[in-house]
């Protein structure tokens, strides 16, 4: 039986200066090797390259992964501000369809910080561009200056709801994360189910309700060290099970056709 193929959506960068490319981290492509074990399939965000339902037949999962552009506010019906930073419209024109149609196939997805925002608002939700600016919410931006150590610690306790998916997932109400993020849900709607909260109330852990696949998102980074934190190698192992689970199910039925 083969491995299942994982999506990873990829993100514009420019490589010296003038040479545009869609890449993603090696950290996301490691944690899908090696933690989820299926194969690592970077996928460039741009509907005018590639055709979601090819996407969708060719992928058994996908992990929507972080980027700096944030989703463009028009998509959750608010007009565009500095405070909300670069956007990549081609990103939010393949990902928001491509969450909707994995919701009503069942075929799994996780969403990490951007992932989990693109999530939040293909399902409906509304966004702030700066939480830190909110009455008593704390600054989750990742620090401007030092190493990949340093940037990528952990910064907080996230508490789980008791008897949750993630809770039942990880064994505990109480988990540290390495969260990193500028944006937050303003206003969850009645799709997303919000199981994790920072200290100062920031929702942190979501998933799709009534959802008939895998739809765990988090605004951490657990592809940081996934292979040794406890956390991420849980997260990553569910998406593996969830991706070779539905590459079976189409195998069997491909073989009974």
């Amino acid at each position: 039986m083969r491995k299942p193929v994982i999506g990873i959506i990829g993100n514009r960068y420019i490589v010296n200066d003038d040479y545009p490319v869609h890449a993603a981290g090696m950290m996301d492509s490691e944690a899908i090797a090696h933690v989820a074990d299926a194969v690592p399939l970077i996928v460039p965000a741009d509907p005018t390259l590639v055709d979601l339902d090819d996407l969708l037949e060719t992928c058994d999962g996908f992990l929507l992964t972080g980027g700096r552009p944030n989703v463009h506010p028009e998509e959750y019906g608010h007009p565009p501000t500095e405070a909300h930073g670069a956007f990549d419209r081609a990103r939010d024109g393949l990902t928001l369809p491509l969450v909707r149609r994995c919701v009503e196939r069942g075929q799994p997805f996780f969403g990490i910080c951007r992932g989990f925002q693109e999530v939040a608002v293909a399902m409906g939700c509304t966004l702030h561009p700066e939480i830190r600016d909110l009455d008593g919410r704390d600054n989750h931006r990742m620090p401007p200056d030092g190493t990949l150590e340093e940037k990528f610690a952990m910064r907080h306790i996230v508490t789980l709801t008791e008897g949750g998916k993630f809770h039942e997932l990880m064994g505990t109400t109480e988990i540290m994360t390495n969260s990193l993020h500028g944006q937050g849900i303003l206003d969850p709607s009645d799709n997303i189910v919000v199981e994790g909260h920072a200290p100062d109330g920031t929702p942190e852990a979501i998933y799709v309700r009534d959802a008939k696949g895998f739809t765990l998102s988090v605004q951490w980074h657990p592809e940081y060290q996934a292979g040794i934190d406890p956390v991420s190698k849980r997260l990553f192992g569910a998406l593996g099970d969830a991706a070779r689970d539905w590459a079976n199910g189409r195998q069997s039925f491909r073989r009974s056709a």
